[in-house]
């Protein structure tokens, strides 16, 4: 029986609301530096980012007593407050049904390699303490009768440890987030870009300079203004700028290119997720969970707007067919072994074949998948075990896709309808895009990055590995951002400074004045479109060795030609922009560099790409024999007890291995010898 939701709950489960932001503080006083008249702003912490990592650790420190400070390129404009999709989700221990102890629960977070066996226990350890205090200030985490949380199955998850208020949780939690921190009196500093980090005498942080347009004036002509603090928090997300097929929100183009510059490590620039989901030039959202649960029929469309029933050229069977797009609701991101014996990534790759036609992909709603030639039509009666399991159990036997999402997840349907898009009454465009980079900033068990007081949380950190359950990450940026604030506390470094580092903040100023060269061929514009088109077409979800060397040295020639031509600055207003296409442009050159490096030591296929090569032993088959042309290699095994470290020498680029850190998991906790351990 299909309960109907009244539209009220509805409503108020996907039109989420966020907070008004108090009035900005002024500044403490000005400084003149290289004809600019700064502001300045001093606290004991700058928290770079209004995501929820980075509210977390704002609320975890302000209630430790510690002066902190938000500065936002666009608060409530981010990854968690805008993106996200029908299962983004917080994973917690639970009964013996839905979840189980700390260990098998680390062990599942860590089980596609290349993670540190420690991070992996402390964002499980951390997962109950996260959720009851996202609770406890108003996130709805949904109940059962008795008080039990409702769960369900994911990516890489046999267990079933999900939860969900929907497809706005991340933004439910950004919006309880929020209004605890506007609660606690921390300033918040909107439409303010960091552009350069800081550092002080030591080498540790000392602050942040930033862009505000809204300072720009006869005497600050670039709106530049200074967080000083000897504690940074980065928070900013993800590099979601990085990639032309994208479906992170626009201008979300995340840390790392300004990490890098200030000598910061990243680690496994490697592993990303890639998936189905609608595009950004619309409304970018995941299609996993219930979305093709429904199983909806796809199809392509040519430049004669014929339609292709492409799918049936890689599934032997009708059922084989439907049953591949049910999985892809808990088998999203793209897998190279997925690939394999007409596995769910099967789908994937054909899609992304149709891309690459110049055709068009839809899922249809009010049809059911049409069958394969020769075969029998679908029927809800025809489909793999598991599949009939779980739709009998959420009693999802309705006659079209449209009715089955509507009994199973009626806030789908209510989502697009936000922005103008009816999928009850429309096909709907989709294409496989690039969601979120598992690496980052390579930090220690409290988040802190080889700097002395730089912290990265949240996406902006790079905790994950190969893979990851769905919907960890939300839960990983909660531990992680309490970690970050626990330690900085705890260490007496968040004390705000009052001298300011001038010869330091001279350099930076010098910097980005380079940047700026009127008669540079080189536009923001054209920057984009070179960066995005190589990054999606030759590091994206297929690889070819040969490819990536050469998208490398192209990238490498596009930040020496930044370095010597700089950027055209166009308008005044587009200076924030200017220096985020020069980190960005960096950043590539990061990704590839790891890349290549992975691709050309032997490297195998694993979670994001699958690595072509004609003596593979991975050979994809589709209904009508062996696609050679998609032979990659498989996994290597020992590349799961390892990572890659990336950082910036220079104007090059350096890769190092480290192995995972370790840990002892019959070693137990003993109260007298640890607690004395815990109070210092």
């Amino acid at each position: 029986m299909t309960v109907k939701v009244p539209k009220p709950i509805l409503d108020a489960l996907t039109d989420v609301s966020m907070p008004r932001l108090d009035p900005e503080p002024g500044p403490d006083r000005t400084v003149d530096v290289a004809g600019h008249r700064i502001p300045v702003h001093t606290s004991g912490v700058t928290v770079v980012g209004s995501g929820a990592a980075g509210l977390r650790a704002a609320v975890e420190l302000k209630r430790r007593d510690i002066d902190v400070t938000i500065i936002s390129q666009s608060a409530w404009g981010g990854t968690s407050a805008c993106s996200g999709s029908d299962k983004q989700t917080l994973h917690t221990a639970n009964t013996a049904d839905r979840g189980d102890d700390y260990h098998a629960m680390a062990q599942a977070i860590r089980a596609g390699g290349a993670m540190d066996e420690d991070t992996a226990y402390i964002e499980a350890v951390g997962s109950s303490r996260a959720m009851a205090s996202l609770q406890y200030i108003g996130l709805p985490l949904p109940q059962d009768a008795l008080g039990g949380t409702l769960r369900y199955q994911t990516d890489h998850d046999e267990v079933g440890r999900a939860t969900s208020c929907g497809p706005r949780t991340s933004r439910l939690m950004v919006q309880v987030l929020g209004k605890e921190a506007i609660r606690l009196g921390v300033p918040f500093f909107n439409q303010t870009t960091g552009v350069k980090i800081l550092k002080d005498a030591d080498g540790g942080a000392a602050g942040i300079l930033a862009i505000r347009p809204k300072t720009q004036s006869e005497t600050n002509p670039c709106g530049l203004a200074v967080y000083l603090s000897p504690v940074l928090v980065l928070a900013a997300g993800g590099p979601g700028e990085l990639y032309r097929d994208s479906v992170f929100p626009n201008g979300c183009f995340g840390s790392l290119g300004l990490a890098l510059e200030a000598g910061l490590e990243l680690v496994n620039l490697t592993e990303s997720q890639f998936g189905i989901g609608t595009r950004r030039e619309g409304f970018p959202w995941n299609l996993s969970g219930t979305y093709v649960q429904a199983m909806p029929h796809i199809y392509s469309v040519d430049d004669n707007g014929t339609e292709h029933h492409f799918l049936a050229d890689y599934y032997r069977t009708t059922q084989e067919l439907a049953s591949n797009i049910f999985r892809k609701g808990y088998q999203w991101p793209f897998h190279a072994t997925r690939m394999l014996d007409f596995g769910s990534s099967l789908v994937d790759l054909a899609i992304f074949r149709e891309g690459e036609k110049g055709r068009r992909v839809y899922m249809d709603f009010n049809r059911n998948p049409l069958e394969v030639p020769g075969d029998q039509p679908f029927s809800m009666e025809r489909l793999d075990d598991d599949v009939t399991t779980y739709l009998r159990t959420a009693g999802a036997d309705q006659e079209t896709p449209i009715e089955r999402l509507r009994h199973m997840n009626p806030l789908s349907i209510e989502l697009y309808r936000r922005y103008k898009i009816d999928i009850a009454a429309e096909p709907l465009e989709f294409a496989v895009n690039n969601q979120h980079m598992n690496g980052g900033i390579a930090v220690d068990i409290w988040g802190q990055s080889n700097v002395a007081g730089i912290y990265a949380v949240g996406e902006a950190a790079g905790t994950h590995g190969v893979t990851r359950p769905g919907g960890s990450a939300l839960n990983a940026g909660q531990v992680f951002g309490t970690r970050a604030a626990e330690h900085a506390a705890a260490t007496g470094r968040a004390n705000p400074v009052t001298d300011t580092p001038e010869s330091e903040l001279s350099r930076a100023v010098t910097e980005l004045e380079a940047l700026r060269k009127p008669d540079s061929p080189l536009s923001v514009q054209t920057i984009r479109q070179e960066v995005q088109a190589r990054m999606s077409d030759k590091a994206g979800i297929l690889c070819k060795p040969a490819e990536v060397a050469d998208a490398l040295r192209d990238a490498r020639a596009l930040n020496h030609r930044i370095r010597s031509e700089g950027i055209h600055p166009g308008r005044a207003s587009d200076f924030p922009r200017l220096v985020q296409w020069h980190q960005t442009a960096l950043a590539s050159e990061a990704v590839l560099t790891a890349l290549d490096h992975f691709v050309s030591s032997g490297g195998g296929s694993r979670g994001a790409r699958a690595i072509f090569d004609p003596e593979g032993t991975g050979l994809p088959h589709c209904r009508t024999g062996p696609l050679e042309a998609y032979r990659f290699r498989e996994e290597r095994e020992a590349q799961r007890n390892e990572q890659l470290l990336v950082r910036r020498d220079g104007s090059a680029f350096s890769v190092s291995v480290k192995p995972n850190r370790c840990i002892d998991e019959s070693a137990g906790a003993f109260f007298e010898r640890d607690w004395p351990f815990w109070l210092t």
